[in-house]
């Protein structure tokens, strides 16, 4: 289960006692309860995968939300957990949010567990480095673990200025020895090495400035401490892989224009601390179609490259997919009453050809339950690619929830 030890947490429920008389409304308290199965219609690649056609999950979420009457102070709570029927890693639990926030006039501060979401691409979140992955999740990097952090900000005309501390490290999760989805080695990684002697406890620091300027929004950040992405080496009795975190900075910029149906993204890094300094980015554009139906439906078109100068084949440096490709796409959403929408798109690696799908499907099914289908495939890897670790995961995966 996950490490769920965290000094933030301690500071948090410290301004529990000061501010409890504020907090005069009643807490708002939401949830989902919800199955999955996913089928993989292909043999595992790796000896010790397990060989069972389908895999069942049971995942539970719930939401505390406590605000005080003139709305100045929050507590939140999101604890989350999914039991898993195969795979004793993907058998885990989280608190994805929980921390006290303080909003005044011109300053607002949080301190706790908290998720942030920095970027505009569609394909790759280069710039979004404060939470680390959830990776026994998914490999697409979207679902992310509660960091431990104090964030300062304010919000003036001039923009938005918000500064993180981050007093404590959380390991990228990683499917087990029995779990699909992974390369050919299980990755230890609750036991990774550290470039900093302090190891979690190694504090790291952020720094965001956003703002918009007419159709322009633009971020700013920077990042100094321990990396989120991880370097791997096998163990010694050649049976895993243990990640290896190193510390970096980074400088990253994000920039969306909008222009009546037309989105146009790009975020872009500069990070060293991964061997030679290295840059990479992400940029494209999205069309929308409106009104496509008498019902209203919305056709929306995706294009974006992914470019990433990194060292290859260096122990020093993390494994990329994104070095040289391009992702097209389509979003399709009926507007109903249901919220029926479809997601389809796929990335090709224009040096070697090695492509990857992903169709996502979702509709409400009366007031509280959602159906939400995923298929995803891996086609024509190549042999250096790493995609090709992955070429008998095809998996499709059906989820019905319950929202309360």
């Amino acid at each position: 289960m996950t490490n769920l030890r965290y000094t933030p947490l301690a500071l948090a429920l410290a301004f529990a006692a000061p501010i409890h008389s504020a907090l005069a409304e009643a807490p708002e308290f939401s949830g989902s309860v919800g199955i999955e199965a996913r089928v993989f219609p292909n043999d595992p690649l790796f000896p010790n995968q397990s060989d069972e056609f389908s895999q069942f999950s049971a995942i539970l979420e719930a939401e505390v939300d406590w605000r005080s009457e003139d709305r100045k102070h929050q507590f939140v709570f999101m604890p989350w957990a999914r039991i898993d029927s195969l795979d004793e890693e993907r058998t885990h639990a989280d608190a994805r949010e929980f921390y006290y926030r303080y909003r005044g006039d011109a300053i607002e501060a949080q301190v706790g567990l908290i998720k942030v979401f920095w970027g505009t691409a569609e394909s790759r979140h280069l710039v979004d480095i404060v939470n680390q992955t959830d990776g026994v999740e998914d490999i697409d990097g979207e679902d992310k673990l509660g960091q431990p952090a104090i964030r300062i900000g304010t919000q003036q005309d001039w923009g938005k200025l918000e500064g993180f501390i981050l007093p404590y490290f959380r390991k990228q999760t990683a499917p087990g020895i029995d779990g699909r989805l992974r390369g050919p080695l299980p990755l230890d990684w609750e036991n990774p090495t550290f470039e900093s002697g302090d190891e979690e406890e190694n504090i790291d620091f952020a720094l965001r400035y956003s703002h918009y300027f007419g159709d322009w929004d633009v971020g700013l950040s920077l990042f100094d401490g321990t990396s989120r992405e991880a370097s791997f080496s096998p163990s010694s009795d050649g049976t895993k892989f243990i990640p290896h975190y190193a510390q970096i900075s980074q400088f990253g910029l994000d920039i969306q224009y909008t222009n009546e149906a037309w989105l146009w993204k790009f975020e872009g890094i500069v990070r060293e601390g991964h061997g030679d300094t290295f840059g990479a980015f992400v940029g494209g554009l999205e069309y929308t179609f409106y009104g496509l139906t008498d019902g209203g439906a919305d056709l929306g078109i995706l294009a974006e490259y992914q470019y990433d100068d990194r060292e290859e084949n260096s122990p020093l440096v993390p494994i990329t997919t994104s070095n040289n490709d391009l992702f097209v796409g389509a979003r399709y959403a009926l507007n109903d009453m249901q919220d029926t929408s479809i997601l389809a798109g796929g990335i090709i690696d224009l040096e070697n050809g090695s492509s990857s799908g992903l169709i996502e499907a979702e509709r409400r099914i009366g007031d509280n339950w959602k159906a939400e289908l995923e298929a995803r495939l891996f086609i024509n890897t190549d042999q250096i690619d790493p995609l090709h670790f992955f070429r008998k995961d095809d998996a499709l995966t059906f989820r019905l929830t319950r929202y309360f």
